[in-house]
């Protein structure tokens, strides 16, 4: 019988040190940005409902969160604040003593080499839960402008690293980036959610931020989830106007438009990981359907292979912890 040849790949998986010395893609606990949601009060630390293991924080009980945070390896968190009074034009958000504001002090007062990276929206302080301002039922662009500038400058002044504007509005990095140039912040970088479409992925955390639209929905402003050229046009126009990274959210469902976005632009790449996709997870575990460590960690090294180069996750604190036990 005539000799048949073949390639013998499974030579490269013969064993656990063969395959880990020959592995492409790479988990570390620096590749994680963790989000917090901070909420006014004292002594609270309240498990969201539809998020197991996420919680609403109080400020005196940041210290100790901040201090697990960095000792897991973690770098960077990405700071949610849910206020306790909203109005029509969510001045919340830019109020100096504002919540993200002081949980921004508290933070570099304690770990000031953690990298507080500033959710900039008006979303969660508007009393109808848009990202803007509203005029007979519809979301203004140019208005909610100069209020997303003064939110920006205000978490500049209070001490974030990172300014992460959400709320899709065009124009929105340039008004910023120019904003902060003008109040001195000229090295103080831009996380853009360039890339941000109108999914039903969110719902879990527009129960933890108490941020779900009052009326209508998101679709004017946020992507349509069918297309896939319209992100390389916002991520270029991001990049036009001054962004430093570009966000793709949500993450899983977009893996194609990670890696898009990574072939095409010369800058860091974020995932957002977003609630959805962690809820599912948590409700699949706990009936004991999945292993969640090896799916949690399996759909992580996806995201890092589809190009992500950071990687925002509520899992950030387990992926570490695991990460760390398997090291």
């Amino acid at each position: 019988m005539d000799k048949i040849e073949f390639k013998r790949h499974r030579r490269l998986r013969a064993s656990a040190s063969m395959r880990s010395m020959i592995r492409e893609t790479h988990l570390r606990p620096e590749d994680f940005i963790y989000p917090l949601f901070i909420v006014e009060g004292d002594n609270k630390k309240n498990e969201v409902t539809s998020m197991p293991g996420v919680y609403h924080i109080s400020l005196d009980k940041l210290q100790q969160e901040v201090q697990e945070i960095v000792s897991l390896g973690i770098k960077s968190v990405i700071l949610f604040g849910v206020p306790e009074e909203k109005d029509d034009c969510g001045s919340g958000a830019y109020h100096d003593h504002g919540i993200v504001q002081e949980a921004t002090r508290v933070i570099k007062k304690h770990q000031p080499d953690l990298l507080v990276v500033a959710d900039t929206c008006l979303c969660e302080y508007t009393d109808h839960g848009h990202c803007g301002l509203v005029e007979n039922g519809n979301v203004l662009n140019d208005p909610s402008l100069e209020l997303l500038v003064k939110t920006a400058v205000s978490q500049a002044e209070a001490g974030a690293d990172i300014i992460a504007p959400s709320n899709m509005m065009d124009g929105f990095v340039a008004h910023i980036r120019k904003g902060l140039d003008e109040a001195g912040f000229t090295d103080l970088p831009i996380m853009s959610y360039a890339v941000k479409y109108s999914s039903a992925f969110y719902g879990p955390f527009r129960d933890a931020a108490n941020s779900a639209p009052q009326f209508g929905d998101r679709k004017t402003y946020q992507m349509d989830p069918a297309n896939r050229m319209e992100a390389l046009r916002e991520a270029e126009s991001d990049m036009e106007e001054g962004a430093d990274f570009l966000i793709v959210k949500p993450a899983l469902s977009y893996l194609d438009i990670i890696r898009d976005v990574k072939n095409n632009f010369n800058a860091p790449i974020v995932a957002y990981n977003v609630s959805g996709e962690y809820s599912m997870v948590k409700a699949a575990s706990a009936n004991g359907w999945i292993d969640e460590k090896a799916i949690v960690l399996e759909k992580l090294t996806s995201i890092k292979r589809a190009g992500a180069d950071l990687i925002i996750t509520y899992f950030a604190k387990d992926a570490a912890k695991w990460l760390k036990e398997s090291n």
